[in-house]
């Protein structure tokens, strides 16, 4: 029964269907988790989603929190945010993040994840844009 409606599925939709979602949600799942962690001030979790490129800019978990607190506060402490359009392009995923800020102003935020040898996927870089929504991705 199992296998029938594997096969079903399968013929409904088509395998570059299944999996095309993959690594949007994956990439969303890493925004929101360091999100969070900001939120929760855990340099630490936060430091674990970022990209050996970013980890060799900021070598240490707490120049690296300092550097957000700083320079990204509408992701550090964003009033509410929700996940916009996205786009894969081989191994790298580009997801637009709409944010209000804590003063109430509006932000995209473009999430810049790659793909790693062991098939995880880090944050290599965020760029804002103080507008909602941003250019096309």
């Amino acid at each position: 029964m199992r296998a029938c409606a594997c096969i079903i599925a399968l013929l409904i939709f088509p395998t570059h269907q299944l999996f095309a979602a993959e690594p949007v949600d994956t990439a969303q799942t890493i925004i929101q988790n360091q999100i969070e962690a900001f939120l929760n001030d855990d340099a630490e979790t936060a430091y674990s989603f970022a990209s050996p490129q970013i980890k060799g800019k900021f070598p240490d978990k707490s120049i690296f929190f300092d550097m957000v607190k700083r320079s990204y506060t509408p992701v550090y402490r964003p009033g509410n945010f929700a996940f916009g359009r996205s786009k894969v392009d081989g191994g790298t995923v580009v997801q637009e993040v709409l944010i209000s800020g804590p003063d109430g102003k509006d932000w995209t935020a473009l999430y810049f994840l790659v793909k790693q040898p062991d098939g995880s996927y880090k944050i290599n870089g965020v760029q804002m844009l103080q507008q909602a929504p941003g250019p096309e991705i």
